[in-house]
């Protein structure tokens, strides 16, 4: 018997009717991929979206970053379960967080080969995050700085809390502590990890768990807890 696999659906908001096709011709070539839908504006998409409810969502920027981070938000509700990636020109390490915590599931720059873009899509697909290293010179290498650094548990939360998006006070509710006990125990867990920030620790937060199972390189995927 032939098993058949599903292909994976994508859909694009993309303000360049010129990158639309591009991006056609690269996903059409690829036989585990279907570009269900596109649009050229975000308020364009949501309809579509709540309609299809694609796998991925392929978001370009060229409303702002305020808009494209009020689309990641109203994508959530119009689509619970797909998958967006920030389509970019280039993003200040701090807004990739930002992306991060908003919901985004990948950062992918524009200047990438298809391979690449292929590759982004499939990691978002098999649920881990994915952001391109070179974003942020401090991602590359975090782990190998500090190999399986010893965290409490009650560090190994705080990891894990942070990789969710939450902020200090939000932690402190989620644990029942002081906000001033999260920040000794950030400090604590930079000190031990070699992290220089939240958003190099939350990028490798499932892995510095040890809860990666995807075996995704350092500088590719990253898989987070939503």
């Amino acid at each position: 018997m032939h098993w058949t696999v599903d292909p994976i659906t994508v859909f694009a908001s993309e303000s360049q009717p010129i990158v639309l096709e591009g991006l056609r011709r690269v996903l059409d070539r690829a036989e585990d991929f279907s570009l269900v839908g596109t649009s050229a504006s975000p308020p364009e998409a949501l309809s579509r979206i709540s309609e299809l409810r694609p796998a991925i969502i392929l978001m370009d920027q060229a409303g702002g970053l305020k808009n494209s981070f009020r689309f990641l938000a109203d994508v959530k509700t119009a689509s619970p379960s797909s998958l967006p990636v920030l389509w970019i020109i280039d993003l200040p390490e701090v807004e990739c967080f930002r992306a991060l915590q908003m919901g985004a599931r990948g950062i992918l720059k524009k200047s990438l080969p298809p391979t690449t873009i292929l590759e982004c899509l499939r990691a978002v697909a098999r649920g881990s995050v994915w952001i391109e290293h070179t974003l942020s010179g401090q991602v590359a290498g975090f782990l190998n700085r500090r190999q399986s650094p010893r965290l409490t548990p009650r560090e190994r939360e705080i990891v894990s809390c942070l990789c969710r998006g939450l902020r200090n006070k939000e932690i402190a509710t989620e644990l029942s502590i002081t906000p001033g006990t999260v920040k000794v125990h950030l400090m604590h867990i930079f000190e031990k990890t070699g992290a220089k920030d939240r958003f190099e620790l939350a990028v490798h937060g499932r892995k510095l768990l040890g809860t990666e199972t995807n075996g995704e390189t350092a500088d590719a995927a990253f898989p987070l807890g939503s």
